[in-house]
């Protein structure tokens, strides 16, 4: 049966259950085309090539149910780049996936349980973020417990993987094979504070046995945010410890994150930041087994230390780490925004010179991130943004390619969020 005529036999069962219940039903669309031009964007552009351009596009028909003590929630979803099959296509080459699938249930005034697959956020999106700039974005399949009373929030939330119904234990590598976690939050009157707890575990094939085991990682931290005033900011700091798993054997790990973020607002339309991020690394000469890089796992890390993605997007694991100086001036007037960063980057455990077998200097570069958003109507929203990178020698030996050449990134976004259908029946 094709996709479509699933959709519309789910809309069909739902509105003959909405109409008979006091149910509320809404169904919303997205349309994102995405224009990128890539020259020099997560490395170094090297000798000989040449930048690339092109256009992604994210479709996504959202389903959200709720009555009484359930919520539920599909949402469908399709990610291609124009041109990637032929204008005659019999099929798609992603299709449509299920980006989430899941149903809520209010066991009583304070406690609720949701299971299935969803987006797990959390304070900055640091460890666990929706992924929202990623056409695809990202969702977890897992069963999360939620206590909520007066400012108090406590989650609690585990999950299984695998990559099928097998009858016997096969290599998983795809995500990790279990996941528990506790994230607790407490508001107060100008200010927040998170503390997380998260228990990953990674397969890995211990080939002298010949049998399949479990690394255990731990991630324990926080992060705090106030705003008092017109000053306001925030501070995260979490620590890995444990194992990770490294292909075919485990190995200790001992790493942290630092993060600190400082703002004032002049008025309503004017604000400016400071900021420094450190994540722990690894020297490039160090010969201990143990594991020093720290990984920020399922955050929204686009959003962290430039928008050119050179550092920890799906990339810069197990380095030398990083620190970020960045600030930032944003604009804000009616329908327009407008916002200047500027990064300095800097390796935060030694890189050695292959050549010279010196170390080499720390700075790894400069970037500036350009963005400009524009509310054309209430269903329509556009950004656009330019990036460079002024990289270094050391980038170059860490990254590969020339930072002579002219290594920039520039994209162009619509985003079009309209409600097909809101339906309530109070009966």
């Amino acid at each position: 049966m094709k996709i479509y005529y699933k959709i519309v036999l789910i809309i069909s069962i739902l509105m003959v259950t909405v109409d008979s219940f006091a149910q509320d039903f809404d169904i919303n669309l997205q349309i994102r085309p995405r224009f990128e031009y890539r020259n020099g964007y997560k490395e170094l552009m090297k000798d000989g090539t040449y930048p690339t351009s092109f256009v992604s596009n994210r479709s996504r028909l959202n389903f959200d149910f709720k009555q009484e003590k359930i919520k539920a929630k599909i949402a469908f979803q399709n990610v291609r780049v124009w041109g990637d099959v032929n204008t005659t296509a019999t099929s798609d080459k992603n299709g449509v996936a299920l980006f989430e699938s899941w149903f809520s249930y209010d066991l009583n005034t304070y406690w609720s349980a949701k299971v299935g697959r969803q987006v797990i956020s959390y304070d900055n999106q640091r460890i666990f973020g929706g992924l929202d700039w990623a056409q695809q974005g990202q969702s977890h399949d897992a069963l999360v417990v939620h206590y909520a009373k007066d400012k108090m929030q406590i989650d609690f939330a585990c999950a299984i993987s695998n990559g099928s119904e097998s009858l016997i234990e096969t290599s998983y590598t795809t995500t990790y094979k279990n996941l528990q976690y506790i994230w607790l939050n407490k508001k107060f009157t100008n200010s927040s504070l998170s503390l997380l707890g998260l228990n990953t575990g990674y397969q890995y094939e211990n080939t002298t046995d010949a049998l399949f085991e479990n690394a255990y990682m731990q991630t324990l931290g926080g992060f705090y945010k106030w705003q008092p005033s017109k000053f306001y900011g925030d501070l995260g700091v979490y620590l890995q410890t444990g194992e990770t798993a490294l292909v075919t054997k485990k190995e200790a790990i001992l790493a942290y994150n630092l993060g600190v973020n400082l703002g004032y607002k002049f008025n309503s339309n004017l604000k400016a930041e400071l900021g420094f991020e450190y994540l722990s690394g690894k020297a490039q000469d160090d010969a201990d087994s143990k594991v020093k890089s720290f990984t920020p796992l399922y955050g929204t890390n686009h959003g962290f230390n430039g928008f050119m993605d050179y550092f920890y997007v799906g990339n810069h694991k197990n380095t030398v780490g990083l620190k970020d100086f960045y600030g930032k001036l944003a604009y804000e007037k009616d329908k327009l925004q407008f916002a200047i960063a500027p990064h300095l980057f800097y390796s935060a455990a030694p890189i050695i010179n292959s050549i010279t077998a010196d170390a080499a200097n720390s700075n790894l570069g400069t970037e500036i991130d350009l963005t400009c958003i524009y509310k054309l109507d209430k269903n329509i929203t556009i950004t656009g943004g330019f990036s460079k990178m002024f990289g270094t020698t050391s980038l170059e030996i860490i990254k590969g390619g020339n930072k002579d050449n002219d290594n920039n990134w520039a994209y162009l976004m619509i985003s079009f969020n309209p409600n097909l259908l809101s339906y309530k029946n109070t009966k």
